[in-house]
């Protein structure tokens, strides 16, 4: 029988340095041609947009999917997962998708964040106080050594929550600031989570070998860099380049001026692989541009199922 794992359920049994090691194993299997990719779709509906995404992992025996709605006064999309085994086609589990997404959003920066920023990395800056901003701060924090961080947001009670919250929770100094400019100057990795339609983030405040995670905006009309921050950046690795292509505003924009070309940016992939190097030199800028793919919700949902089914934890469908 398959199996119903509701959101606590799901988020007990994913931890985030276990998530970054099963998207560390799913991107190395990316890299040797076993996983395939459907890239998000949109269906417009009267009020909002239906959402549907799926890959398959044939090195860890699973395929499925994730579809949830977006609809103007719903209180907040309802996001489904759905496992299936990669031989057999038998539905293994369904479960809540909310908190998996967004901890393995956090964990596919996590995973970048290791292969490329500098291993001496110590600081760390925040723009955007919001519920998937708590797991990218973390997952930095999983993989280097992380001493204090900056936050910023445009309403202070927001900053001022996250920096206390997540200060006590990752036993870090978190400061709360009053402009992006003060948040970015001299940090070691910048991390970019908002819904802005212009950019926050401007290219001429970063320090020479600086990382970036840019994860808010997957949807052409989302700014969240601009494209000094772009040309600075020697390396640009996307987590999967035809859904970038379709939805990373970042850089469809200076694409269509002619600042920046789709052969210019790599697959996460290829850094995973070893196929690229993750850091050109210590000095070089660094920009990882997420979009949140399929192969991240399979991948994280097939851990939370194995780990479920050993701890006897969710419930029988009856089908």
């Amino acid at each position: 029988m398959a199996l119903f794992l509701n959101e606590s359920e799901v988020a007990s049994l994913l931890p985030m340095k276990d998530c970054i090691e099963v998207l560390n194993q799913a991107f190395t299997h990316a890299g040797t041609g076993d996983t395939e990719i459907k890239p998000r779709s949109r269906m417009r509906m009267p009020n909002g947009f239906f959402h549907f995404m799926a890959a398959a992992d044939a090195g860890s025996g699973v395929f499925g999917y994730k579809a949830y709605p977006s609809f103007a006064g719903s209180g907040g999309a309802k996001m489904m997962v759905n496992l299936f085994d990669y031989e057999t086609g038998q539905l293994l589990s369904c479960m809540e998708g909310g908190r998996l997404g967004q901890i393995r959003t956090g964990a596919a920066s996590g995973l970048a964040t290791r292969y490329m920023a500098r291993e001496e990395a110590t600081t760390v800056a925040v723009l955007g106080s919001g519920f998937q901003a708590r797991t990218q701060l973390e997952a930095v924090c999983t993989v280097r050594h992380i001493e204090q961080a900056k936050v910023f947001s445009r309403r202070q009670e927001r900053r001022e929550d996250f920096a206390k919250r997540m200060g006590e929770s990752l036993q870090i100094k978190v400061t709360p600031v009053d402009d992006a400019q003060t948040c970015v100057e001299d940090t070691d990795i910048v991390i970019v989570i908002t819904s802005a339609r212009e950019p926050v983030l401007l290219g001429e405040w970063l320090k020479e070998g600086t990382h970036i995670n840019a994860a808010g905006g997957n949807h052409w009309m989302r700014r969240e860099i601009d494209d000094t921050t772009v040309e600075r950046s020697q390396l640009i690795v996307v987590d999967d380049l035809e859904q970038a292509m379709v939805e990373c505003g970042d850089l469809m924009w200076p694409e269509a001026r002619g600042a920046f070309r789709w052969d210019m940016a790599h697959e996460l992939r290829e850094v995973v692989s070893g196929a690229i190097p993750g850091r050109p030199s210590s000095q070089a800028i660094t920009l990882f541009e997420s979009m949140g793919i399929a192969l991240e919700d399979i991948a994280a949902a097939q851990l939370v199922y194995r780990k479920a089914m050993e701890q006897g934890i969710g419930q029988e469908l009856p089908f």
